[in-house]
């Protein structure tokens, strides 16, 4: 099961449907089966405090990945700071959802075992990141043309 949720702030995720989906799909791509998966969105101040509460690191993140994986079921919570998205968003040029979806796989690849901390496993996740945005895409395509069909 994959469930939305805020903390401290108020964030309407679009297409949550096919966003359901689409990490549903990544994981089975790795030969995984999806457990309980925690989309917590939330603002920096709050992403802050569980920076220094839980990993000892004092600065701000996009991201905090807490992996309960057990076997071949996919489990845990993504905590995703809203406003380090959007900021970084505008840093890149890039629009804020691509971003957001970028940010919400690259905690679900580390659910899946994918680590960046070498300049290879940096070049490894953007990889995946880039096929699985590409995924998405072509989703998003599919059920656009067939609302159109309808």
């Amino acid at each position: 099961m994959i469930g939305f949720y805020n903390k401290e702030i108020g964030f309407g995720l679009k297409n949550k449907r096919m966003i359901k989906k689409w990490i549903k799909t990544v994981i089975e791509q790795y030969r995984k089966k999806c457990g309980n998966i925690n989309v917590i969105f939330c603002s920096d101040p709050f992403i802050l405090q569980m920076n220094r509460q839980f990993l000892n690191h004092d600065y701000y993140t996009d991201i905090i990945t807490f992996d309960y994986c057990e076997e071949d079921f996919v489990s845990g919570d993504l905590y995703i700071s809203i406003d380090t998205v959007s900021a970084n968003a505008e840093e890149y040029g890039e629009v804020f959802e691509t971003e957001l979806h970028r940010v919400m796989i690259h905690g679900i690849l580390h659910l899946l075992a994918l680590n960046d901390h070498t300049e290879d496993q940096i070049r490894e996740m953007r990889k995946a990141e880039d096929e699985s945005l590409s995924l998405l895409e072509r989703m998003m395509s599919l059920e656009k043309n067939k609302e159109r069909e309808k």
